[in-house]
């Protein structure tokens, strides 16, 4: 039957059956995934407005709180784009109205990456302020909304890994993945697993980067761990994750998550090294 359960397992977890929606009030729904998105961004906020005052200063706050606004639009127009563009293109050619139906879900992390990327660039040069240490603030917030967002994943049972060795400790049954052989198979929680290592590790180690002031002073160190970081945790995370069913496995096996992390990785090294030449000077200012 195609909801049996493998007879090999030894006792696998259960994914607990969460509402994706957290708070009905009334017509209105409040998701998880949703509130996510809200929490990261005011966390972020917060922190950037922090580290913004540190030396050497590259905004004032009041900048700080504008760019906000210019961060969930990135985040959200980005992040769409992306997934259209990416993950499922030949879907909304056919249907192209489909790609505004945001709510059906599908964000690309990728893609918001970009459009925050550009907001930033099109906010600093407006505003007169130093592009890549306004960025420097804002990679170390990043990891912030990766981690929520990944858990927010695994609350709406979505993005779960793939087949797991049965004798994994920590092996889930996702009752609505995909059977393997007719059979429900135990799978890693692929989501926890990029919940750690994109949100919780590259935070710490952002965080107590940007504690240094010799690291603030080369402009451009932060983004371009970020970067590399980044891009290592979502290609070791993409090797226990199942890939997108539209898109399966590509060239040489790998992903179209571990592609679009290949250009980052490179992209962050080049901007590291390009730091550690030239430190900017203690006492900056936004011209």
């Amino acid at each position: 039957m195609l909801t049996e359960i493998a007879d090999t397992m030894t006792q696998p977890l259960i994914f607990p059956r969460i509402d994706p929606v957290m708070l009905h009030l009334g017509p209105i729904s409040i998701r998880w995934y949703a509130v996510a998105y809200i929490v990261s961004l005011l966390l972020g906020w917060r922190l950037v407005r922090k580290l913004v005052r540190q030396s050497p200063v590259v905004a004032t706050l009041d900048q700080v709180d504008d760019f906000l606004t210019w961060a969930v639009l990135g985040v959200v127009l980005g992040g769409r784009i992306g997934y259209v563009l990416f993950y499922n293109l030949p879907l909304y050619m056919a249907h192209p109205l489909g790609a505004l139906e945001v709510w059906h879900g599908g964000m690309s992390f990728h893609g918001g990456m970009l459009g925050v990327a550009l907001a930033i660039f099109l906010f600093c040069r407006r505003n007169h302020i130093k592009i890549l240490g306004f960025a420097d603030r804002i990679a170390v917030a990043v990891p912030i909304g990766l981690g929520f967002g990944r858990i927010a994943n695994f609350i709406n049972g979505e993005l779960w890994g793939r087949p797991a060795p049965p004798w994994l400790p920590w092996a889930m049954i996702y009752p609505d993945s995909a059977p393997v052989d007719g059979l429900i198979v135990p799978r890693h929680p692929s989501e926890l697993y990029e919940c750690l290592m994109e949100g919780v590790i590259l935070f710490t180690v952002l965080y107590r980067m940007a504690r240094r002031e010799t690291v603030r002073l080369h402009y451009g160190m932060l983004t371009g761990t970020f970067l590399t970081g980044y891009a290592i945790a979502r290609f070791v995370g993409e090797m226990f994750r199942q890939p997108d069913p539209q898109l399966g496995y590509l060239w040489l096996g790998l992903t179209m998550g571990q592609y679009l992390s290949l250009p980052m990785f490179v992209a962050g090294l080049g901007l590291i090294a390009w730091a550690r030449r030239h430190p900017a000077p203690l006492v900056a200012t936004n011209a």
